[in-house]
């Protein structure tokens, strides 16, 4: 018997019975369905999303490119990976767009920036989704460069948790990954101490176009 299964059969042992007692339905009693208008919905979103040290920006459709290309420049981000689905329409001028197609996590690395979209936001929460569609691209290029600035509809917002969950079961049901995105890349593990830019961007823009 090697270490493993000495362990587990300490743990069969222990629970006994109890293992295969039939598993209890978690209560549901939680809100499912949010009550807010959509403007407060937004307004909600902005005020949360700000609490996590995010910059909040708003933009209409017709500014985004505009707006965008302000952000890239108040962060002095030059060279910024987009994803090959970004819009045309979003592209900022004066700023050098790398489409991600497999680049490395030197190249990453070496990005000014991403700027991508989102497949939904919670207002409650103050967080950003993405679940890697055409408008995010993949993991990698959200999660490597130190500068994310990411585009919000107001439409994409939803007020409750379980009202996101439920649109992002298609993407869930294609085993594409999915990212919470609550604020800049922190931690406190080290003393207690605040440290941000160790698991993802140290920078996150959110622009909200409502």
């Amino acid at each position: 018997m090697n270490a493993r299964e000495e362990v587990l059969g300490r743990v069969r042992a222990a629970l006994g019975e109890a293992r295969e007692a039939a598993v209890q339905e978690p209560p549901r009693s939680y809100r499912l369905q949010g009550q807010l208008s959509r403007q407060q919905v937004v307004e909600r979103f902005a005020e949360r999303v700000s609490d996590y040290r995010a910059n909040v920006r708003r933009a209409s459709r017709e500014e985004l490119a505009r707006v965008l290309a302000a952000a890239c420049h108040e962060r002095g981000a030059v060279r910024v990976g987009v994803p090959p689905g970004l819009p045309s329409e979003w592209r900022p001028e004066d700023v050098e767009l790398v489409e991600d197609e497999g680049l490395s996590p030197e190249e990453l690395d070496r990005l000014d920036g991403a700027l991508t979209g989102c497949a939904t936001a919670i207002a409650e929460t103050g967080t950003v989704v993405l679940d890697a569609g055409p408008k995010q691209g993949r993991r990698a290029l959200t999660l490597v460069p130190d500068y994310h600035l990411c585009v919000v509809f107001g439409e994409q917002i939803r007020e409750l948790v379980p009202e996101a969950v439920s649109a992002l079961e298609r993407a869930a049901s294609r085993g594409r990954p999915i990212t919470f995105v609550s604020g800049p890349s922190a931690t406190s593990d080290i003393e207690l101490s605040r440290v941000e830019g160790v698991h993802g961007p140290r920078t996150l823009d959110v622009v909200i176009v409502a």
